[in-house]
């Protein structure tokens, strides 16, 4: 399938001159190539698919393509995992929610890793909570329990209001946001010596496999919604949810707030963060066959949108930011376009539009749903209340 440079949306010229030059970035949208990219609904050896057997059948082709060449293969559920509730307070927010600290221990080892769940249940309610979890990649000052530190990354408060359960856990609780970290965190627990093979789990991976084993907490708590659970996360947490929700079809709806390269935008594109750049920062991320592809993008036998297909016919909502143009909107928004045809395979009739809405225009569709606001790269309250609001019609119709 090859694809015209085309839609609504264009970056502000002022915000495109604001961008830091760097060598062999391109910031130009007249300087993206046409380029062509695998249609979502090939059976990969030239036929076209048309029937949700013939998907699932796909499904399972992708998952193996992404695990083997980007992302990487995570090890099985843990069978000796188990959890700890190591506090429970049933008036927190003022009376509001319930506050539970959980501890996930990822084996009964000395050594087995563990992963600390904040959870905040709200207490007005009288049914299980549907509930979000935020992989949380920044400070761990933006998930404060307390709440004396209240960080719009995490509204607990704004979410509890809208009676959804709200949930977090520090991604470096599993693997260290840094080069030669497969010495700590998961790595060596689950990998012997830590010597990983070119298959082998990145910290990407790492991270979506204990997002998972936070659902399957879920679905032992009481309070919890758990085949209402959405997975959410920011920049390369967007990434994360993105690989978590494509893989774990328990979750109801899967967010990316800005996620870019390797994550939502189409990486033919050529705009903004590139392979080769985000390889060369970020190489623990990915599993080593994915470096092969740096600077050789049209020779990679998928590409973004086939990942964010693999969600269907379960929501996904993509939002982007028109001061992000590292993240390249426009390859966020196309990416999500091109995967439309396998909602539609389903019956679900996918975005409302064709074309990239305008900047401050929800588009809210069946299914999917996308939104580009005004300001810089990160995950807003007004994203928070976008998201929240979409999945309640999302909840309503099915």
């Amino acid at each position: 399938m090859t694809i015209e440079k085309k839609g609504s949306w264009q970056a502000n010229p002022a915000v495109v001159a604001a961008q830091r030059p760097r060598p062999n970035i391109n910031y130009d949208e007249t300087k993206v190539p046409t380029y062509t990219v695998p249609d979502v609904l090939s059976d990969g050896k030239g036929g076209k698919i048309t029937s949700i057997e013939g998907w699932r059948k796909r499904r399972e082709e992708l998952l193996d393509l992404f695990r083997r060449e980007e992302y990487g293969y995570s090890p099985a559920v843990p069978q000796d995992m188990w959890f700890e509730t190591v506090q429970c307070d049933k008036s927190a927010l003022g009376g509001d929610a319930t506050l539970k600290l959980v501890d996930i221990h990822l084996g009964r080892k000395p050594n087995a890793p563990t992963i600390h769940l904040q959870l905040f249940v709200p207490n007005k309610r009288t049914a299980p909570a549907p509930a979000f979890l935020l992989m949380c990649n920044r400070a761990k000052t933006n998930i404060d329990v307390t709440r004396a530190v209240k960080s719009e990354f995490w509204p607990v408060e704004e979410m509890i209001a809208k009676g959804y359960a709200i949930a977090s856990f520090h991604y470096e609780d599993v693997a260290l946001d840094r080069k030669e970290s497969f010495g700590e965190g998961v790595y060596p627990y689950f990998l012997g010596d830590g010597t990983r093979k070119p298959t082998d789990w990145g910290a990407l991976s790492a991270w979506a496999w204990a997002s998972s084993r936070c659902m399957d907490y879920f679905e032992t708590d009481s309070d919890i919604d758990a085949t209402h659970c959405v997975i959410t996360g920011h920049s390369r947490g967007g990434k994360t949810a993105l690989w978590c929700g494509a893989q774990d079809e328990r979750w109801a709806m899967t967010i990316s707030s800005c996620s870019g390269c390797s994550g939502a935008a189409l990486a033919r594109r050529c705009y903004g963060e590139s392979l080769a750049v985000i390889q060369n920062a970020f190489p623990y991320w990915f599993c080593e066959n994915y470096f092969k592809y740096a600077n050789h993008e049209n020779e990679m036998p998928f590409d973004q949108h086939q990942l964010i297909a693999l969600i269907a016919p379960r929501a996904v909502y993509i939002h982007s930011a028109d001061e992000d143009l590292w993240a390249d909107p426009k390859g966020e928004w196309t990416s999500l376009h091109l995967a439309e045809p396998v909602w539609k395979l389903y019956g679900r009739k996918g975005l409302p539009t064709q074309e990239m809405p305008a900047l401050d225009e929800p588009a809210w569709g069946d299914g999917m749903a996308y939104h580009v606001r005004p300001g810089e790269h990160n995950n807003k309250l007004v994203d928070w209340m976008r998201h929240a609001d979409f999945f309640k019609e999302e909840m309503k119709n099915h």
